[in-house]
């Protein structure tokens, strides 16, 4: 194994050290997907439901092979409270793979897998330690002699709304000291929910050398020397986690920091933009799109891919959209039987917002969608979701839904609605 000291000088007697490790957060391991399985073929549903662990798979390849001091992993391991057998054992399995290469790992548990959910726990190797409910700082030593503290907590239960930051307090005695948090910076709009808030000056005064951050879902750099830092979670769940997904190596010493962003993903979700003309041909779109999709085609890699088309498609174009045709014939390219390596999966066509489908908006059912939308309050999303929420095969998948999760349900009602109505009119022969 390589060690990480470095024998060149800062002035005097003093040696630079150095320390390598992986920073990954939101792993979200046995994820369910739900939804997918009943809208995609069985082999492709399979795929995706593999996907969270093949990630995290490729995430303890690289540690192995940069010989990292350790690993972090900030929050969110599991996806449910109740942590799935699967799960467990995978993660048991990774982390065994990390104790032969003689390599640490350092676990925080977030609001998904609280450490009160119920569960048939699978115990971790001798090489792993799991934060507690209350903060703490435990120390590390590297082969090459470094020593580092490192400070976290995992979360007791569901919803951590205290200012867990406050807790955090720096010990002397080590080169480098680290923060793990899950939790919300309180500045941004994320979506996601306030869990241990804090700010990026709470964290500055701490006066640390490096915060691996989990919660958010996006790569996020709050702040550089020190670095700050979201790497988002390892894998795509559903359309709106699109782009590069996966972990950051981290080299640490005396003169500065330097990051490696890592992709590690089975699938990216993608979204692409086309431009349409009311001249365009049928058969010219169609090409165009099978260019894109091999144009976005990756090596040991799937895409699920969303098509937005700028203007108005002419009615042809529209027609073979809204019939549902034009999908299944992309999607009937696409060899079922090889995806264990690449493939490109389009599922979804959005026409440009600014150039919706034309519909009637003085339908009476549409100004009373509006209607009864406009003063939802938190009981009537509760009485309207509860058949789910409390349905006892759905209910320990499912977490509170954020702001921005219940307008983009609104959105998509409201879309689904416009089309309805948009071919409706077509049907009827009627000018909208």
């Amino acid at each position: 194994m390589k060690e990480h000291t470095f024998d060149f000088w800062l002035g005097g007697n003093a040696i630079v050290k150095q320390i390598r490790f992986i920073h990954t957060a939101d792993l979200h391991l046995d994820s369910p997907f739900i939804g997918l399985e009943q809208r995609l073929p069985p082999e492709l549903f399979a795929r995706i439901r593999e996907s969270t662990f093949r990630s995290f798979h490729r995430i303890i390849d690289e540690a192995i092979k940069r010989e990292v001091d350790f690993v972090l992993i900030s929050g969110d391991l599991f996806d449910g409270e109740d942590r799935s057998i699967k799960a467990q054992a995978r993660l048991q399995t990774e982390m065994n793979r990390l104790k032969q290469h003689g390599i640490s790992a350092y676990i925080l548990h977030g609001n998904h897998d609280h450490l009160n959910g119920q569960w048939v726990s699978l115990e971790l190797p001798s090489n792993v330690h799991v934060f507690s409910s209350q903060v703490e700082a435990i120390r590390h030593q590297t082969k090459a002699g470094a020593i580092v503290h490192l400070y976290g907590f995992s979360y007791d239960k569901r919803h951590v709304w205290e200012r867990k930051i406050n807790e955090y307090q720096k010990q002397d005695g080590a080169d480098f000291h680290i923060g793990l948090l899950h939790g919300y910076e309180e500045s941004g709009k994320s979506g996601h929910q306030p869990y241990a808030p804090f700010s990026v000056n709470d964290l500055l005064e701490k006066q640390f050398d490096y915060w691996a951050l989990g919660h958010i879902h996006q790569t996020k750099i709050l702040h550089k020397d020190p670095y700050i830092l979201y790497p988002g979670n390892i894998q795509g769940r559903h359309r709106k986690e699109i782009g590069a997904k996966g972990c950051y190596l981290v080299e640490l010493d005396q003169t500065g920091t330097r990051l490696e962003f890592i992709e590690t993903a089975d699938i990216q979700w993608k979204k692409e933009v086309m431009k349409l003309s009311e001249e365009e041909s049928f058969h010219s779109f169609f090409m165009r799109l099978k260019q894109m999709m091999e144009d976005n085609r990756q090596t040991n890699q799937g895409v699920m891919l969303e098509i937005q088309l700028e203007n108005e498609p002419n009615r042809e174009i529209r027609d073979k959209i809204t019939s549902g045709e034009l999908l299944e014939a992309l999607q009937d390219g696409e060899d079922l039987e090889d995806l264990n390596e690449s493939f490109v999966w389009v599922h979804r066509f959005i026409i440009d917002p600014q150039h919706p489908l034309k519909f009637k908006e003085n339908h009476p059912f549409y100004r009373e969608f509006e209607k009864q939308t406009a003063s939802l309050t938190k009981e009537d999303w509760e009485e309207a979701l509860s058949s789910l929420y409390f349905h006892y095969k759905t209910t320990r998948f499912l977490t509170d839904l954020t702001e921005d999760e219940k307008e983009e349900m609104l959105e998509e009602a409201k879309r689904l609605i416009q089309e309805g109505l948009a071919e409706e009119g077509a049907i009827s022969g009627e000018n909208f």
